[in-house]
């Protein structure tokens, strides 16, 4: 006797939480996320179909495999995940749970989701991020980003939460943990958030250049570079 799942019908589809690293293509014009356990060498979009990581042809998620995009119900048990030392830089995310899926007692394996929202934790010196800018590893062609504030981004490939946003597309909404906010819009433009964080980034890179100028001021331009 064959066992069957319960089948679920529900009028809208299920949320639920889990952790990513947010991620930007090589050529700077794409962005998504990144996985932090399974199937993290395979960075996936806003509005995504789930691939067996394992190669097999059967579609997510099969009952007898761990394969599909995986999720929890509670957002504080997603949060708790946040804590770990290697999972710092990860960003909180609510996903709409899409296509088949199978139920367990803490969360689901789905065979697609859409990313809602993006919440952003704050910069590794403690404050708020305004900006997602390269975190120093990645996946072939994908770059990984972390949350960073103004003071910290200097010189880095960065991007501010609205700008993300609009390069990954598909209605993401990205807000800051310290309550600040940016979404991607239909219209092009930019709004006062938004704006404020843009200026943050492009003063904190003009103050960064300032200063290694005054330092070769300070060297001469004859001096040798120190070992």
């Amino acid at each position: 006797m064959r066992l069957r799942l319960p089948q679920e019908r529900p009028p809208e589809p299920p949320t639920g939480w889990k952790i990513a690293h947010p991620v930007l293509s090589q050529d700077g014009t794409r962005a998504g996320f990144t996985g932090v356990s399974l199937g993290g060498a395979l960075p996936y979009g806003v509005l995504a179909d789930a691939a067996c990581v394992y190669g097999r042809r059967h579609r997510p998620p099969a009952r007898l495999c761990d394969c599909g995009f995986h999720c929890v119900h509670d957002r504080a048990d997603a949060e708790a995940l946040l804590s770990t030392a290697e999972h710092r830089s990860a960003v909180l995310l609510e996903v709409a749970v899409l296509g088949a899926y199978i139920r367990f007692e803490r969360g689901f394996r789905c065979a697609r989701q859409r990313v809602r929202t993006a919440i952003v934790g704050p910069c590794g010196c403690g404050a708020p991020a305004v900006a997602l800018a390269d975190a120093g590893w990645g996946r072939p062609g994908w770059r990984a980003l972390a949350p960073t504030c103004a003071g910290c981004v200097r010189a880095r490939t960065s991007l501010s939460l609205g700008a993300f946003a609009r390069r990954a597309g598909e209605g993401l909404r990205v807000v800051a943990a310290a309550g600040g906010e940016a979404r991607s819009e239909a219209v092009p433009g930019l709004d006062v958030p938004e704006l404020v964080a843009e200026a943050a980034l492009l003063q904190a890179r003009l103050d960064w250049f300032q200063t290694q100028l005054a330092r070769l001021g300070e060297r001469g331009p004859g001096s040798a570079p120190q070992a």
